[in-house]
């Protein structure tokens, strides 16, 4: 039997909008579902299963960012926010929400479908080549190929992007590596352009990482540079 598409959902209270986006997934291969309020997304979401969600701000009742919030509770599933909403500052909301891109209005419902399959692609990353697939820092273990991060044997839930940045820096453990490098690693076609992207994962990997987030150890920022994996990281703890 053929294997099923892979359904995206689109949460847009904009029927326009939202049959755009549909019929330009849905030549790519992908099935679809849509949601044009928070309610209604959160429960499609649990009965559909998507690989990945495309999220209004401004939506009836429960918004975007509350959507985001809720998904980001019990799934790692990718977000991109697509939203009238063009400021800086709500870009980095949504980026520290958890979303894994954010496209403003109007765009283009190709450069949209290039970063879906974008995200899809960093979701499920390629087998590294050379030491990469195995890295080991202290009480911290990275599996490239399980897509897998443990501390102490637990494992600790990463997005694509959280966990694509930290491989960086773990294969790099005591050099420092610039905002750019890391902007490359993340985004290697320039899918996304916001100066502060890396702080902000940096920032969630922190909270879920360090003993005292407001005092990082292991994840260090070098001003002026960017940031650097401390080669003794995890030392001693677990």
């Amino acid at each position: 039997m053929p294997t099923p598409p892979e359904t995206i959902l689109i949460v847009e209270d904009d029927r326009n909008t939202a049959a755009l986006v549909c019929a330009y997934l849905e030549r790519e291969g992908f099935a679809t579902a849509t949601a044009e309020d928070g309610t209604t997304a959160l429960a499609l979401f649990r009965q559909r299963v998507p690989v990945l969600v495309i999220l209004d701000v401004m939506i009836p009742g429960i918004d975007g960012w509350e959507v985001c919030r809720q998904l980001r509770k019990g799934s790692e599933v990718p977000i991109l926010f697509l939203s009238a909403r063009e400021e800086e500052i709500d870009r980095v909301l949504g980026l520290s929400l958890g979303a894994d891109d954010y496209v403003v209005k109007p765009f283009s419902p190709r450069e949209l479908v290039e970063r879906v399959k974008a995200i899809l692609r960093r979701a499920r990353p390629s087998r590294p080549a050379g030491d990469d697939t195995m890295l080991r820092c202290g009480a911290l273990v990275l599996d490239a190929e399980r897509h897998l991060l443990t501390r102490a044997g637990r494992p600790v839930a990463l997005t694509a992007a959280e966990f694509k940045l930290l491989q960086a820096l773990m294969a790099a453990a005591g050099r420092v590596l610039t905002r750019a490098e890391l902007l490359d690693r993340l985004y290697p076609h320039g899918e996304l352009v916001v100066d502060r992207v890396v702080d902000v994962h940096i920032g969630k990997l922190r909270q879920k990482l360090e003993d005292d987030p407001a005092r990082p150890r292991d994840l260090q920022t070098v001003r002026g540079f960017g940031y650097r994996f401390a080669e003794d990281a995890g030392e001693g703890r677990g």
